[in-house]
């Protein structure tokens, strides 16, 4: 066989072997999208069955999210939540990483512990803080008004609502900072770091300018993947909070949510999500771009 025979060959088979992916991808992911889409481009409203194909004013929804304060109020609470989250989740798992790339035993141990809260169901890590953050029954109020320092009830507070919501999305989703940290502090060859300690370096120093630079990407990839994340807290606010009090963390999905299923609106809750999804896209991509992986090429 000759050699452009056998690379026609080998791309039919590479094609075969992709395409029952392709197919499952399309239907669960592809079908699913575009008919948002097209939902979205009509007044769909359940209690009107007739609304359901009408595309007579398809820019109607997206004219109304353009004028609608809610819905503008909403945006601005997921920019809080995801930036206060995102941020939390780098600098907690970032210094817990660090501090386990000293011990094997410890490190092992730590590892199945700080994974618990990540493999747990969302609703479920829902109800252990909702649990925790109730003032009649919290071992946490109990505990810090025991010690003279009593703490407010977060989630009925329209001020620390949204933190009530950080505190708890931090806690289950840190230990996904921290692995991806600790894996790349484990790569780090020895020689800079004996290098740095022969210099006198202090442990600021060595942080600093031997391996910030080495784990940087990693930590750049794990804020791409909570920021995209950051967008799905809908379990616990819905279990936490219900969007309350108020409005004070009716988030994006979370208003996209009511305006489905309260009053039936799944035209306009359509528009809502496909901007997010046109959102998440475009905050990827400039993300891409400006730490230059979409530039890399493999030698």
């Amino acid at each position: 066989m000759s050699s452009r025979g056998w690379s026609a060959g080998r791309r039919r088979a590479f094609a075969l072997g992709l395409a029952p992916a392709l197919v499952v991808l399309a239907v669960v992911t592809i079908a699913p999208a575009g008919y948002l889409l097209l939902t979205s481009l009509t007044p769909l409203n359940l209690t009107m069955p007739g609304t359901a194909w009408d595309f007579s004013g398809p820019h109607y929804n997206y004219v109304d999210l353009w004028d609608d304060d809610r819905f503008h109020q909403s945006a601005w609470i997921q920019v809080k939540l995801s930036a206060a989250t995102v941020t939390l989740q780098l600098l907690v798992g970032l210094g817990v990483a660090l501090l386990l790339n000293h011990g094997n035993w410890l490190r092992r141990f730590a590892r199945t512990i700080f994974l618990v809260p990540m493999v747990l169901p969302p609703i479920a890590v829902g109800i252990l803080w909702r649990v925790m953050y109730t003032v009649d029954i919290s071992p946490l109020h109990r505990f810090m008004a025991w010690i003279g320092l009593p703490v407010p009830p977060l989630t009925t507070d329209p001020s620390l609502a949204l933190w009530a919501i950080v505190i708890a999305d931090t806690w289950e989703w840190f230990p996904f900072t921290m692995l991806l940290v600790l894996a790349a502090l484990q790569m780090i060859p020895d020689a800079p770091v004996e290098a740095a300690k022969i210099d006198g370096a202090n442990d600021l120093q060595m942080f600093r300018y031997v391996l910030l630079p080495y784990i940087a990407p990693t930590l750049l990839v794990a804020a791409l993947f909570r920021l995209i994340d950051s967008v799905k807290a809908f379990p616990l606010i819905y279990v936490l909070t219900n969007g309350g009090p108020g409005d004070a963390t009716t988030v994006t999905n979370y208003y996209a949510f009511v305006q489905a299923f309260n009053f039936s609106l799944w035209g306009y809750s359509s528009a809502v999500a496909t901007l997010m999804v046109v959102a998440i896209f475009a905050l990827s991509w400039i993300i891409d771009r400006l730490s230059g992986t979409g530039d890399a090429r493999v030698d």
